[in-house]
């Protein structure tokens, strides 16, 4: 009635309603009031006006009163009742409830209830039986029931935790209509369906025909669900959904819990008028957003306002240690810009800027971080080397791309033996065309990525072939050879990429399939048991090893015990929950499978019910009878009215003597509490624990720099104040004074022929003093040298890494015999054991077309005192057929360059400035040449691979010329 859930038991007494305005009338007159005069008869007499008085009225309030008192009777005899029953579709046959049981129909499962219920109170009053068919539940033959066996049944019914299909409730439905022909229905609904599926209500129009059809649908709030969450770099996000089945704006509060059940946070969301979706957003540390397992809808009681996270949503930590240069660690240009962006989508990534390879990998264990990335790291250090051994045992995964560092080491923590030097397009070990991606071994953890077609590979690192390699290849090239191995070691492991993560040796970076290659094996860590034996024996999503439920969750968002219908799922399921896959968790609690009501894609949408007809609204409480509260409110108001009359007829001046008026003064005292003293609370100065968030904060960050001496400001402050070249003090006197005598002759004659105006050279303590003020260092080496403390060489290696170049002198030209490159010399045999412990790329003799021979003078060779020897460089990339040699990424300056022709000793000038060494060909010429090789290589230090171009200055004119 007028929108209220007000009913009439015996409405056609409200009929009388129409007499009120009649009794309006009656009402009017009442006897006028007789005055009292207090005076004398003959007085009264004179005081008598000489015109007829007419009586005075009813007060229009007091007529509005007893017009009051007649609708309340007329009311209460018409038998009102609050919130009254549904009433079934006029019919003699039993009364079909068709239920949506789905978890959409739980958050008001209690008013849908009570609504059904009605319609058995009503069909008992009618003597009617009840056909209840739930569409949460399987399909059973219809059958009649007394309306006490469906109070009892509709009691123990309760939703379930899918969104269940309701067609197999349409064919129940169908049955129960075929065999009685006077049958009603009723359907309660909970108004959704997924998107893209919704058929359901013209299927039942039809299914129903010519049945008396009422649909209960509205008087509730729509549901609510969560879908789709993310674990970004800056947040976790999760959608909630709404079917939009009308346009009012809505705000609510996602809460998230661990596995404990503890809260860590909550997250607030708003619905814009007419939207479907919104978002509510975590922005909590990275450590504490991976210890969430449960997001749930505050206030939203079903499993769809619950979505449970396994170690799949789990955002992992990656530390990235490149091996190269700093100079090439540039957008476009460098591995660490690739990693980082394939990496990003689903991973924190640190790196250790500035710090030596040891160092940064010490870090990162430090910080217990699951993953490590190394690109192009060719050696390790025994200590940084056993560290990572018992990481990955333990766990971690150690993830190791190929680059010409690896190609020339000989480093075994890989999963296979590989081949020296690699193999190059066009070299001896080679193929003639590019090799495109072959395939992926179905036993290892790319099987379901697609193969891409565009992928091609120029140069790999080979696999020595033996039993093992085809059990630990992951990915092939179409010629058979690997291109990412990988092996199981203990519960970590270890994977290698035989191409760079930059584009120098394949095009893999680029393309799609190496996020999805990346993002599977960065998922191995922590991976269960389940999984790594499905990943060993090749099990997959649909006849791999399975899981039974550990966990459920009821068609009310709660978790429950398991029950005997829940049947186990594979391990990599990732489908949407249904009655034989509740929602809730499935495995062991170290690998546990989330399986939700929702997929990421899925969205909500309203059933269109405007063809089902007649509508109701579901009552939220049980029905009651307003008669008594009618009667009760009657009485008094009868009880004033009569009090009224009193007064008005001078029934209270008949009780008191005295005319004068009584005054009646009520006092009404009110009682004002004081304020409660609030009580200041003394903080007690204990310390406090720090909390998860701090402590993640502080592991991410680098440690802090200790302060500096005041002999290290004083050499810091000299060696920054102007470019300056340096020299390694060796402790041997005759060697350091030829090497600052060697390069302050440089410096000299650098300032003269040059634009360069460099300051006095320093000598250096490699294991005390700042290395990273200066562009080159040279290092004569002496004979006897031993393996430098790992300490010294983390100092060196950063060094290089941070874009400083070393050279190193042997200064042995002449002793050495000729073709023999120096080996088995004593000054040799130091240097290659300085250079044991340091991760150099491969080196080559300086090509003829190197930046080295003309980054200011053009050059065939680089003399010294001595003119035999042979420079060595890094190796650079190696040129397609008919092409000049291409530029290397960033400056391309090589961090080591190595020669044993006593290029100090050319360039010693004692303070007269006359030479301190003769030449050994006693040329002053050769004099000439050594100092214009130092010129080049402190211009090629300087100023890096920019005169690499020059080569194509005459097409670039003839060009212009055109």
């Amino acid at each position: 009635m007028f929108g209220l859930p007000l009913a009439f038991s015996s409405p056609l007494i409200l009929a009388a309603l129409a007499g009120l305005p009649l009794l309006w009338f009656l009402l009017r007159l009442v006897p006028p009031r007789p005055r009292r005069i207090a005076f004398a008869p003959m007085r009264l007499l004179m005081d008598i006006p000489p015109k007829e008085e007419t009586p005075a009225r009813t007060p229009w309030w007091l007529t509005v009163l007893r017009l009051l008192l007649a609708a309340l009777v007329i009311f209460a005899a018409a038998g009102p009742v609050w919130n009254p029953p549904v009433a079934g579709p006029a019919s003699t046959g039993p009364a079909v409830l068709l239920i949506d049981s789905g978890w959409p129909a739980a958050a008001h499962w209690n008013a849908r209830r009570a609504s059904a219920e009605g319609v058995v109170a009503d069909a008992d009053i009618e003597g009617r039986g009840i056909v209840l068919i739930p569409t949460g539940e399987p399909p059973l033959e219809p059958r009649v029931m007394s309306p006490s066996e469906a109070r009892e049944r509709l009691r123990t019914l309760a939703p379930v935790a899918h969104l269940p299909e309701r067609g197999p409730a349409l064919a129940s439905l169908s049955k129960a209509l075929a065999g009685a022909p006077d049958a009603s229905v009723i359907y309660l609904s909970d108004g959704v369906a997924l998107e893209g599926t919704d058929g359901f209500a013209a299927e039942l129009a039809r299914t129903v025909g010519t049945h008396p059809l009422i649909t209960l649908a509205d008087g509730v709030e729509e549901p609510l669900a969560l879908t789709g969450a993310d674990n970004a770099v800056d947040a976790l996000s999760v959608k909630v959904v709404r079917a939009d089945r009308d346009t009012l704006p809505r705000a609510g509060m996602v809460r998230a819990h661990d596995l404990r059940g503890l809260a860590l946070g909550d997250a607030g969301f708003s619905f814009e008028p007419g939207a479907k979706e919104t978002e509510a957003r975590f922005t909590i540390p990275v450590e504490i957003r991976n210890e969430i397992a449960r997001l749930e809808i505050v206030d939203e009681a079903s499993a769809g306002a619950v979505q449970l996270l396994d170690k799949r949503w789990r955002r992992r930590t990656v530390g990235l240690v490149s091996g190269a240069a700093a100079d090439q660690r540039q957008p476009l240009l460098a591995p660490s810009y690739y990693l980082t962006r394939a990496l990003g989508p689903f991973a924190d990534i640190r790196t250790a800027d500035g710090a030596s390879t040891s160092e940064a990998i010490d870090r990162f264990i430090d910080q217990k971080l699951p993953v490590i990335v190394l690109s192009d790291i060719g050696t390790l250090q025994p200590e940084t080397r056993a560290r990572l051994d018992r990481w990955i045992e333990g766990g971690g995964v150690l993830i190791r791309f190929a680059g010409p560092r690896l190609a020339n080491a000989s480093d075994d923590l890989v999963p296979v033996t590989l081949r020296r030097g690699g193999r190059v397009l066009g070299g001896s070990l080679s193929w003639e065309q590019p090799q495109a991606l072959g395939g992926f071994a179905p036993e290892g953890p790319f099987r379901d990525v697609p193969v891409p077609t565009d992928v091609t590979v120029e140069r790999q690192v080979l696999a020595e072939p033996d039993g093992l390699l085809a059990a630990r290849t992951w990915a092939t090239l179409t010629d058979g050879t690997p291109l990412v191995t990988g092996e199981r070691r203990g519960a970590g492991t270890l994977a290698l990429f035989h191409v760079t993560a930059d584009t120098s040796w394949s095009n893999l970076p680029l393309s799609g399939a190496f996020v999805d290659m990346l993002r599977r094996v960065v998922a191995l860590g922590g991976a269960s048991a389940a999984e790594v034996a499905a990943d060993e024996s090749g099990a997959n999503a649909v006849t791999g090893e399975t899981v039974a439920p550990s966990r459920i969750l009821d068609g009310f968002g709660a978790f429950r015990p398991v029950t005997p219908t829940a049947k186990a799922i594979p391990v990599g399921f990732n489908g949407r929950a249904s009655a034989d896959h509740p929602p809730g968790f499935y495995g062991p609690p170290e690998g546990m499978v989330a399986v939700n009501a929702l997929l990421p894609r899925d969205r909500l949408a309203p059933l269109d019910l405007a063809s089902l007809g007649r509508i109701e609204p579901y009552r939220d409480a049980t029905p009651s009878d307003l008669r008594a509260p009618l009667l009760l409110a009657l009485l008094a108001l009868l009880l004033v009215d009569a009090i009224i009359v009193f007064l008005l007829g001078g029934g209270l001046s008949r009780l008191v003597p005295r005319r004068a008026a009584t005054a009646a003064l009520l006092a009404l005292a009110v009682a004002l509490g004081a304020a409660m003293p609030m009580e200041r609370a003394f903080a007690q100065g204990t310390p406090t624990a720090p909390t998860p968030a701090a402590q993640s904060e502080a592991a991410a960050k680098p440690p802090a720099r200790r302060e500096l001496t005041p002999a290290e400001i004083e050499f810091a402050t000299k060696a920054s104040n102007a470019t300056r070249l340096a020299y390694v003090i060796t402790g041997d006197a005759d060697t350091d004074q030829i090497s600052q005598a060697g390069l302050t002759g440089l410096t000299e004659f650098l300032r003269e022929r040059t634009a360069l105006e460099a300051g006095e050279p320093m000598g250096v303590d490699i294991a005390r003093d700042d290395l990273s003020f200066f562009p080159l260092l040279y290092w004569p080496v002496l004979p006897g040298a031993t393996t430098l403390p790992p300490e010294t060489l983390a100092r060196v290696d950063a060094f290089m890494k941070q874009g400083g170049t070393i050279l190193f002198d042997t200064r042995d030209a002449e002793s050495v015999l000729p073709g023999s490159n120096g080996s088995g010399s004593p000054a040799n045999t130091a240097l290659r054991a300085i250079l044991s412990g340091l991760d150099i790329p491969e080196l080559e003799p300086v090509p003829r077309d190197h930046v080295l021979t003309k980054a200011f003078y053009l050059l065939r060779d680089f003399p010294g005192r001595f003119a035999e020897g042979t420079t060595w460089v890094e190796a650079l990339p190696a040129a397609e057929d008919g092409e000049d040699r291409p530029a290397r990424a960033g400056d391309g300056v090589s961090p080591v360059v190595i020669t044993s022709n006593d290029l100090a000793g050319a360039w010693a000038l004692g303070s007269d400035g006359q030479p301190l060494l003769p030449m050994s060909a006693g040329s002053p010429r050769q004099r000439e040449m050594a100092f214009r090789t130092g010129a080049n290589l402190v211009m090629y230090v300087l100023t890096g691979n920019y005169k690499a171009d020059q080569v194509h200055v005459p097409a670039l004119l003839e060009r212009l010329g055109q």
